[in-house]
Parts: C-alpha cells; structure tokens; sequence
C-alpha cells in the first residue's frame, strides 16, 4: 500500500541517518508543492543535492530548514543539481553566492542551460511558436502557450556518467538517467545503498519525458528514459531519496512499473492510430490521449507540455516501426506540420 501524499504544510527537515538529511523547499503556486532538498555530511562542508526553486519563501525554507538540523547554509561546499528545471536550479545561484559552494550539473544539462543564456527572450518566443505551428496548434492558442523560464546559474563543474562527486569520505557516483531532461542524473551513495533519484524514478507519479522541438527525428527521449529506467533497475533493491512525494524502497521495483506504464501507454496510442487512418498532427493526437484532466480543460501552456508528451511517445513508436511521419504540402500560417500514421503490424 503506497502511502499519501503530504502536503507542503505537514513537511519537517529530517535527519535520515548516515550523515544525511532532507529539507522540503516549497515551489509556489505548482501542483507538486515541494522539492525535497537533501544534504550530505563532508569535512569539506555539506553537498546538496538539488536547491529547489528561485523564490523568498523557498529560500527562507530552504536556509532555515538546513539551520534547524544545525548546518548554516554558508557552509554548504558544493550543489550537484539533478537536471536544469527550476523546482532544482533555481536557488543553486543563490548558495553560491552566500556560500562560494560550486554547481555541479551534467554535461548536457550544461549545454542547456549555456544555450538559455544565449538566447534572447525573442528567439526563445520566435522559436517556440514556430514549434507549436508546425505541430498544428491552434494559432490562437499559440501566444498564449509560449513561456521562457527564468535560465538558472551556470555550472562550475560538469559530470559524466560514472563520475564521482566530490566528496571527501563518501562515495557519490552520477549515474546518467536521460529522458526526462538529457542530462538528468541520479546519484548513487554507494557506501549507503541509497539512490538520490531526482525526478526519474517517483514513487507515485511519473516524470514529465517530452521532445522538443516537437517534430525533431533525431533523438528519442522516451526510449532513452525507458532504457535509463532499467539501468536504474539494475542497481537492485536500493532505498530511494525522490525530489518530490517520499522516499520509499526497493527503486528497482517501482522503475519496473513506470517501465510497464508507459508500454501500455504506447500500445494504447498506437492503438487509437490504427483506428484513425487519416494522417494526424501532433496537436491532434495529444488531444486523443489522457491526460490528467479533460484536453477542453488544459489551458494553453499545458497542452503545450501534453504535445510535448504525445511527440515523445509516437517518435518511440515511429523508432519502433509502429508509425511513421507524413510531410503536407500546405500548413498552419504557412508552417507544414507534421503527421503521423500508424503502419500495419
């Protein structure tokens, strides 16, 4: 029996034993309502992992839960950020800055996050609404489903799969887990047996795996997360230490039923393509699928994130063989969406 979701208010720092503890760091006006922050003991001073998001009220829990289990944020000696999003980054900056503490992220989480401080807020837009047009978006939802979040600090030291972080005592080893960013990692304690999971592997939820831009054939995220899952699976029975819900046991367990999610999931989309032999964009075919709430209920932005998902999903078919693409001649304001067709099995 899974235990319940707590909200953000019946949350407390933890020391979980072993030299580590957990601080719950609220994300303002979001559903998922917290990162769990942990921090691991050093001589050279405490390493995060993860800092939660760039906000006053998560800075003061963030700051204050750590000063409550008797560690003063300035001694914090180095961040490692799970992946780039901002409910991980954003405070990172902000440590840095009180502390000297270095960043750590994965290679190409950091070539994200570089290409985020280079692009100025009208490529980003110009960017965004050519990919939502070539998906076949509605165009008056378009201007409403742009958004550009805030680029979170730069890294000052970059990881490959198999490094070690540094931490004198310990041993605390990135393990490469893409699909739900590129560089999203999580971080193995080997001398503990326990596995920082970041947002891979939940004990509840799954992860949000889309692609962007929408209609690239050149990557597979989700085949990459599906693969990075059994990886997971293969460290065994470890205890998990998510970013968000709770931690749980046996990580192995739970990568096999997100695995078993989203292979249903496949064959229930390519199953709604056989009965729709017409080509269909990628728009229209996040609108066929389920979702969390009804499509007619998902403002703009969301739906923006659904199509991400449901391109996901038919590249992973389409990479299989269970769909293909079809270029159209003519297009939404001039732009050719693409579609897809299921094949015959």
């Amino acid at each position: 029996m899974k235990s319940r979701r707590r909200p953000y208010a019946q949350q407390r720092p933890q020391d979980l034993g072993g030299g580590v503890w957990s601080v719950p760091v609220p994300i303002p006006g979001n559903p998922l309502g917290y990162t769990l922050v942990y921090a691991i003991e050093s001589p050279k001073g405490p390493v995060l992992i993860d800092a939660g998001w760039n906000h006053p009220e998560a800075w003061e829990a963030l700051s204050g839960g750590l000063a409550a289990l008797g560690i003063d944020v300035r001694a914090v000696s180095g961040v490692v950020v799970t992946h780039f999003h901002p409910d991980h980054a954003g405070l990172a900056g902000q440590v840095r800055e009180v502390s000297g503490a270095w960043i750590a992220l994965h290679e190409s989480d950091a070539a994200l996050v570089r290409l985020m401080h280079e692009l100025a807020a009208s490529e980003h837009a110009s960017f965004q609404s050519d990919m939502l047009r070539r998906a076949g978006a509605d165009p008056g939802e378009i201007q409403e489903a742009v958004s550009r979040p805030t680029p979170p600090a730069l890294p000052d030291r970059e990881l490959r799969d198999g490094d070690l972080v540094d931490l004198p005592g310990r041993k605390l080893r990135a393990v490469h887990t893409p699909g739900h960013t590129p560089g999203h990692i999580c971080l193995h304690l080997e001398d503990a047996d326990r596995l920082f999971t970041g947002d891979h592997v939940l004990p509840d939820i799954t992860p949000h795996v889309g692609i962007y831009p929408y209609d690239r054939d050149d990557v597979d995220p989700l085949g990459d997360f599906l693969e990075s899952l059994d990886r997971v699976g293969e460290l065994g029975p470890l205890d998990a230490l998510p970013a968000h819900e709770w931690i749980f046991q046996d990580v192995a367990a739970r990568a096999a039923e997100i695995r078993h999610h989203h292979e249903e999931k496949l064959a229930r989309l390519r199953a709604l393509l056989v009965q729709r032999p017409e080509p269909l964009t990628i728009w229209e075919v996040a609108a066929m699928m389920t979702w969390n709430r009804p499509w007619g209920e998902l403002s703009p932005m969301l739906r923006g994130m659904a199509a991400g998902e449901a391109a996901a999903h038919l590249r992973t078919l389409e990479a299989r063989g269970g769909v293909r693409r079809i270029p159209r001649s003519s297009g939404v304001d001039g732009v050719d969406p693409v579609r897809f067709q299921a094949l015959d099995s």
